[in-house]
């Protein structure tokens, strides 16, 4: 079973930084440019609810299978999943696509991925909206402090071994996969086809191991993201099993401009299990963020 792009939307298959990125685009082609990145272990299908409304209220919205995921490339090295390579490859998208104004929308790593891209290159980023993910310069020192975060981490160093992971995690189709994202979500989040969808995703030659190599490229350091410049929306589902809610306010304080909006009865899968509020916070966020401000001087004056 696999995932068919939502009416309006078409697949698209777009080389980026030296490798080929799939996924779905739909909304105008005059609209500001709306990215959704998705995370661990989904691809764009985790955007199910997001997509159509996004587009609706004039986005053109692309949602990419980041690299590794699905039949996206799979490069074989761990150091090509380093977030400097990952954020180039959001890079590259947004400079291919010729939209003058982009908004980054990332989930998890997907977020992790935008908070660089933001930090970098903040000339290509005009919004950002980031769903339970770290600013990628907070989490070390955040462990440090709060060494409960150590035991809801405890999956990562797992990760980090070699093929044991991906033994467990393809034995009996999935099957851990599979309980990790409904014992972590509220009651019927993922519905069976759901399940059946993803595992689709995870069958795809190499893409569980390049799934991983995401954490297991965490062990090859990388240059610190910095601070964010451009407007920032974070939305933290409180009940999160694998962050902690305090991360959510110390990677605000790496923004100039940010604002949080807590979901105490959501998860890590908020965009799933709050899904209007999520795209209604969303779409309010891209209206503010493009409309003009006082002093602003008008296009060609």
């Amino acid at each position: 079973m696999s995932a068919a792009p939502p009416p309006g939307f078409k697949a698209f298959r777009r080389k980026v930084n030296g490798i080929v990125l799939e996924g779905v685009e739909g909304g105008p082609a005059d609209g500001p440019l709306c990215i959704l990145l998705h995370g661990f272990p989904e691809f764009w299908w985790g955007w199910r609810h997001q997509l159509e409304p996004l587009a609706a209220a004039g986005s053109r919205v692309i949602a990419p299978d980041q690299r590794g995921y699905r039949r996206s490339s799979k490069p074989v090295s761990i150091r090509d999943y380093r977030l400097p390579d990952l954020g180039e490859d959001i890079v590259s998208l947004i400079e291919a696509s010729g939209c003058r104004e982009t908004f980054i929308v990332g989930h998890d790593w997907g977020g992790v991925v935008a908070w660089w891209v933001a930090a970098r290159r903040p000339d290509l980023v005009s919004g950002l909206v980031i769903l339970n993910a770290p600013h990628p310069d907070v989490m070390r020192p955040y462990l440090t402090e709060h060494p409960t975060q150590l035991l809801r981490s405890a999956y990562v160093p797992f990760f980090q071994l070699s093929f044991i992971p991906e033994a467990l995690l393809r034995a009996f189709d999935f099957a851990l996969l599979k309980q990790a994202l409904c014992r972590t979500s509220r009651p019927g989040t993922f519905s069976d086809r759901d399940l059946e969808i993803y595992a689709n995703a995870w069958r795809e030659p190499g893409a569980l191991s390049a799934m991983l190599n995401w954490y297991r490229a965490l062990r090859h350091e990388s240059p610190e993201a910095g601070v964010v410049p451009v407007r920032t929306l974070v939305l933290w589902g409180e009940r999160d099993e694998a962050l902690q809610s305090g991360l959510a306010p110390a990677s605000l304080n790496r923004c100039k401009d940010g604002m949080l909006r807590r979901f105490p009865d959501a998860t890590h899968w908020l965009h799933l299990e709050e899904p209007k509020a999520v795209t209604a916070a969303t779409v309010e966020f891209l209206r503010e963020a493009t409309r003009p401000r006082a002093g602003d001087v008008p296009s060609g004056a």
